[in-house]
């Protein structure tokens, strides 16, 4: 939605950079992080941020978005946030346009959306936000294409190592619920998430 030119760039702004430069730079970032990913494509809304603020019409333009890729689920920050209002008003965005893009009576006519599950990932500062995990991923396969889309984050360094040791403490969760002690999946590397819809199952 945003580039996170004002409130995500310090690093950027203590260099002396202006608006227009550190929004190119972030963009580029977000390019080569995608990039790293292997993503097919990055859509960026440029919607500014501190505050980050969509109208009708953005919403609408997501709710098209949303439509068109037909995801089989969706991420978005904490539902709280204080340190970063911006993040959890977006989350709750995401839940507005999940709801609209799955009305028949939104654009009659329209390939509606499922139920895709909104996976709430990791913030940063997870205990005063009262963000709390339900599922975990092992991401060892990808890890190296994960580190390698951060640093091309060059205006958030700080993060880079923190998200590494996040990874490993969640690593050793992910163990611990797959089997503990008596055969536990063997992982280094995992994400925690947070899921907001119950998840229907065939077997416990």
């Amino acid at each position: 939605m945003s580039f996170g030119e004002r409130g995500e760039s310090a690093k950027l702004w203590k260099e002396g950079k202006t608006l227009d430069e550190v929004k190119s730079i972030r963009r580029a970032e977000a390019e080569a992080a995608a990039d790293a990913l292997g993503a097919a494509h990055l859509e960026c809304f440029d919607l500014g941020d501190y505050p980050l603020e969509l109208d009708r019409d953005d919403k609408g333009k997501l709710v098209d978005l949303i439509r068109k890729v037909q995801p089989s689920f969706m991420m978005s920050h904490s539902q709280y946030d204080p340190n970063n209002t911006d993040h959890m008003y977006l989350t709750q965005v995401a839940l507005e346009v999940r709801m609209i893009a799955q009305a028949w009576g939104h654009n009659p006519g329209e390939k509606v959306l499922g139920a895709p599950q909104l996976y709430l990932f990791e913030p940063h500062q997870t205990e005063q936000m009262g963000w709390k995990p339900d599922t975990f991923l092992d991401i060892t396969p990808v890890w190296d294409k994960k580190r390698a889309a951060m640093e091309h984050m060059q205006g958030q360094v700080h993060l880079w190592d923190y998200y590494t040791r996040v990874a490993q403490q969640r690593a050793n969760h992910f163990k611990r619920n797959s089997g503990g002690m008596s055969g536990g999946r063997d992982c280094k590397y995992a994400e925690g998430f947070q899921s907001i819809f119950p998840r229907t199952v065939d077997k416990l």
